[in-house]
This record gives C-alpha cells, structure tokens and sequence, in this order.
C-alpha cells in the first residue's frame, strides 16, 4: 500500500508511506492530515511494461541479436561459452550474431530459449 500526503491547497506530495502500512498509522494520518491524504493500491500502480509506449518504441529498435548479447550478459557468459553452449559455435559466430552480420535459425532460437529460459519468439 502507498499513503501520500499531499501539502494543502498545492495538492504537491508532502510524503509519502509505502509497504505494509498498520490501521493504526493510517487513522493516525488521517488525524493529523485530514482530506489530505489519498491512500494507493500497489497493484493499481503497477504497469506491464510490454504494454508502454515506451517498451515498443525501444523494443523496434533491438534485433535479435541485441537481445542475444542482453541475455547472455545478463548470465555472465563469454561469447565463447555461450558458442560452447549452443555447440560448435565459435566466439567469432556469436559475435557476428550479436553485431547481425549472421541471422539466428530457427534451430538456434529454440536452444538459445532454452539456455535462457524466454521464450523462443525473442530471437526470431
């Protein structure tokens, strides 16, 4: 839950209480603050992100390979460990994929969604 205090007359936040907050501390704001505090849902805050403006715009403009290079940094693995992985890739092969001098077969996507555990649509 989110509590926000909001100064009087400006509507500005003042404060604002997050978490877990007790009855107590609630009756205790709306005491000392009146009408001016508006207390928040967390889950009504919450937005999935694929679903922004801002994710698509940003989501056209990474290839497969942007995404390749994201996953596996995000794993800590070397070019060459990730070749080792998909088996028999050199470093020299996943950094062309990476750089898309050399697309992403279908075979590949599907061990590369493993590997990562996303699914298979993100390389392709």
């Amino acid at each position: 839950m989110l509590a926000v205090v909001k100064k009087p007359r400006t509507n500005l936040p003042l404060f604002e209480v997050k978490g877990e907050i007790p009855s107590k501390v609630i009756k205790y704001l709306h005491q000392v603050y009146g009408q001016n505090i508006e207390l928040v849902d967390e889950e009504e805050q919450r937005v999935k992100i694929v679903e922004t403006d801002w994710y698509r715009e940003i989501k056209s403009t990474i290839t497969p390979g942007d995404t390749v290079r994201i996953y596996r940094e995000n794993l800590g693995l070397t070019q060459a460990e990730l070749g080792r992985k998909l088996g028999k890739y050199s470093r020299q092969n996943i950094s062309d994929i990476e750089h898309s001098k050399r697309s992403i077969s279908k075979e590949t996507a599907k061990k590369l969604s493993t590997i990562f555990t996303v699914p298979v649509e993100r390389f392709l």
